[in-house]
């Protein structure tokens, strides 16, 4: 829970207004239960009459009752009470402040009143021998004797019956006296009424403002996550990329954040209210006097052994899903970005297939999850019915030996109800907030994950960049693995010059390349930019002075325009047209009617492979930089198209140093100085000429590509230009 809450401490103020309104309403429902047992035991049973203290009272009634009062309650009668005209006292202070407290004081000798004119025959006559033997015993019984006995008796009862049977001599009085009680009742039912109607409608707007500012915190709360996922990702390297995979990143920046969403407006709304409300409750309970508190233990303690079974079968299945959702995910990806070469090789049944046994198993384990929780609802309404069965069956007793009122059995049964539903409700909330728990402490793996790839403590910008790239006996090795991919690479980039990479398929030719612009960092030797580690550079500058194009040409959804200026937004006019026809895309361009604005879909899948490779290149060249990196980005040309471009290429970049990454020997005749990898071996550094006659590996490349006539005259034709 503390993992989640954490998340809002820039609401603090937010959360504070909610603990608040959640107080008031608390209190509010609260107050309903007791209102309801004042309509009935108030308003219903004593016709309204409220205070057990009589307004106006028959003389002889006053001296009845001054019998079983103290001499301090005697004199303070006298005070309270004034002799009209019509022979009746009258109090002189009517007020509700005023009855309140005089009830605290009078109710004791004015119930004694009452239940000693009310006994019954047969207690009289018992009342009365008892006297007569007490006196020939010489010990005849005082008022307080008698006062004594009768407040042993009023101790078995609540302090509701209490006040309902002393006002029943209050009501007699009203009617002695010719007090209208019809307009007395109608009165405090319609005060009473509108007080529920008014505490109700309190109550809803608490609700509500609850309710929205719960929402809004949780809104937040899920927008400051996806910014920080969002934020770290984007700095990440690809080692972390990797490791966390694609798949599972998506699933923790949109469902694990989700959850962690809803728990935090779960966790405002309900775990904050169900220990205001279950506090209270038993606070209320206990001033009813109902005695029946025993029924609330055993009903908190069924829920709690219901819910405890509930997790130790559920828990577990909870945290696999988020793994199997992972799993969904990365299946459905795979196949949406596979889709034309599943069609392609008629693979469609077997993919089906694949996704069918991991989209089985997440379903399987949801409706396991699901059908648990299921049970929980039946046997907490079967629980909740059986408690208020229990208590109408133990307070039914009661109210027939006059110990209880049935308004107060009403209230009990909707403060335990009150307390039961805080219990659920924590409980409830306990389930979903394990699951909850999960995705945060996936969310903040993620967030606490630092890339691999940072920039130096005082790292220093150079001050001016020529371009030079060198390689000292750089070796590399993938984190993971076991075997090195390169071994002691060692050669010099410079400007005005061209350097090609040539291998065979799996020979390290992008792993080196991805090196330059710190994608992964060394693991021995070192790389530098014009004589210093590009690790003591600054990230931003380092790659702000190299234009690279990658294997898979990428393209991101918005205009042609938008993706050719995607590295260069205040390039100068002219930049983009310049670097689209360099790049052999100006004139499909010119072809769209919407010309440099023609919209691309999300990973260019609206244009060809050999459009979105030239889109790519030109992307690079519209920034200038300092260094070209080709990573086989001429591959979906074909030969009229790489020749075109390489020879529209070449004045650009003549003060600039050039990578390129080929697999065809045709596209690197002319470089300066070309590469040769093998295993992640240097094997040969040199021109074409000096490669032919010095490395066998080479040789074997180019023999397999063209002739030694074709070699010979395309080498010729390439020196030519």
């Amino acid at each position: 829970m503390f993992k989640i809450m954490k998340n809002m401490k820039s609401q603090w103020k937010a959360v504070v207004a909610i603990v608040l309104l959640l107080f008031v309403q608390a209190i509010c429902d609260l107050a309903l239960p007791n209102y309801t047992s004042k309509l009935i035991d108030v308003g219903i049973q004593n016709s309204g009459v409220e205070y057990v203290t009589p307004t106006v009272i028959r003389a002889e009634q006053t001296e009845k009752v001054k019998l079983f009062m103290t001499e301090q309650e005697a004199g303070l009668w006298e005070q309270c009470y004034a002799l009209g005209e019509d022979g009746y006292y009258h109090l002189k202070d009517t007020s509700a402040k005023n009855l309140k407290a005089l009830d605290k004081t009078f109710t004791t000798p004015i119930l004694i009143a009452y239940m000693i004119d009310n006994l019954d025959e047969e207690a009289r006559a018992a009342m009365a021998q008892q006297t007569q033997q007490s006196a020939a015993a010489g010990q005849a019984p005082s008022m307080a004797d008698i006062r004594a006995k009768m407040e042993e008796k009023m101790a078995s009862m609540g302090d509701n019956l209490i006040h309902s049977t002393a006002v029943a001599f209050t009501k007699a009085e009203y009617e002695a006296t010719g007090e209208n009680l019809g307009h007395i009742q109608t009165s405090y039912l319609w005060r009473t009424g509108g007080m529920m109607l008014g505490m109700s409608l309190l109550m809803a707007a608490s609700a509500i403002m609850v309710g929205l500012l719960a929402s809004r915190i949780g809104a937040g709360v899920g927008r400051d996550l996806r910014e920080k996922v969002f934020n770290n990702v984007v700095g990440f390297s690809n080692a972390e990329i990797n490791r966390f995979s694609t798949a599972s990143l998506i699933t923790r920046s949109t469902n694990d954040i989700q959850q962690v969403q809803m728990a935090s407006t779960m966790l405002l709304r309900m775990v904050f209210y169900a220990p205001i409300l279950a506090v209270g409750g038993i606070i209320m309970v206990l001033r009813t006097g109902a005695g029946m508190e025993w029924i609330i233990g055993i009903a908190v303690l069924a829920i709690l052994c219901l819910v405890a079974f509930l997790m130790a079968v559920a828990m577990p299945k909870f945290k696999l899903m988020q793994t199997l959702v992972d799993k969904v995910n990365l299946v459905a990806r795979e196949i949406l970005t596979g889709l034309s070469v599943i069609r392609a090789f008629g693979r469609e049944n077997v993919e089906e297939k694949r996704f069918d046994e991991a989209n089985r198993s997440l379903t399987k384990t949801m409706l396991f999850t699901n059908r648990a929780m299921t049970f929980m609802m039946p046997i907490m309404m079967l629980i909740m019915n059986a408690i208020s069965v229990l208590i109408v069956w133990v307070a039914a007793g009661r109210i027939d030996a006059g110990t209880l009122e049935v308004g107060t059995m009403t209230a009990f049964i909707t403060y335990t109800m009150q307390i039961v539903m805080s219990f659920l409700m924590i409980c409830m909330v306990s389930i979903m907030l394990p699951r909850a728990a999960v995705a945060a402490e996936r969310i903040d793996e993620v967030i606490n994950t630092q890339p691999s790839i940072h920039d130096k403590e005082g790292a220093k910008a150079l001050d001016t960049v020529r371009g030079e790239v060198a390689f000292h006996h750089v070796s590399f090795t993938y984190p993971g693995a076991e075997d090195a991919s390169l071994e002691d690479i060692d050669f010099t980039a410079v400007p005005g010059q061209t350097t090609a990479i040539i291998g065979s398929t799996g020979s390290g030719k992008s792993t080196l390349v991805h090196l330059i612009p710190r994608f992964y960092d060394v693991t021995q030797g070192s790389i530098t930019l014009d004589g210093r580690d590009i690790r003591d550079l600054p990230q931003k500058q380092l790659r702000s002075q190299i234009g690279f194009v990658p294997q898979k040409g990428v393209l991101f959804s918005g205009t042609i325009a938008s993706n050719i200026l995607y590295g260069a937004p205040d390039a100068p006019e002219g930049a983009m047209e310049q670097a689209a026809a360099i790049a052999q895309a100006a004139e499909f361009i010119q072809d769209k009617p919407e010309g440099y604005d023609s919209p691309i879909a999300q990973g260019g899948s609206n244009v060809s492979g050999g459009q979105k490779q030239r889109l790519s290149i030109a992307r690079a060249i519209a920034r200038d930089p300092k260094v070209y990196i080709f990573d086989d980005s001429f591959s979906a040309l074909d030969f009229k198209t790489d020749t075109a471009l390489r020879r529209a290429l070449g004045p650009k970049v003549k003060d600039s140093t050039v990578i390129i990454v080929a697999q065809r020997i045709s596209t690197i005749l002319y470089a300066d100085q070309i590469l040769v990898l093998d295993d992640g071996r240097l094997v040969g550094k040199g021109t074409h000429r000096e490669l032919l006659k010095t490395c066998e590996t080479y040789r074997q490349i180019a023999q397999s590509q063209l002739s030694e006539k074709e070699l010979e005259a395309d080498y010729d034709a390439k020196a030519g230009e």
